[in-house]
């Protein structure tokens, strides 16, 4: 019966970890792609017209 307590919190820790990865890597893409979004809003700054 410990043993399958055991079982499911490892398998519980393991999922809490590749959750936790994709969440830094989604993240991280995310930062990249408005940082290069802004780049270009700043490179045309002059053609833009509010």
């Amino acid at each position: 019966m410990e043993e399958k307590i055991y079982k499911t919190m490892d398998n519980s820790g393991i999922l809490n970890i590749v959750i936790g990865i994709g969440a830094i890597v989604s993240g991280i893409a995310a930062g990249i792609l408005l940082i290069v979004s802004g780049a270009k809003l700043i490179k045309h700054k002059s053609n833009i017209m509010f």
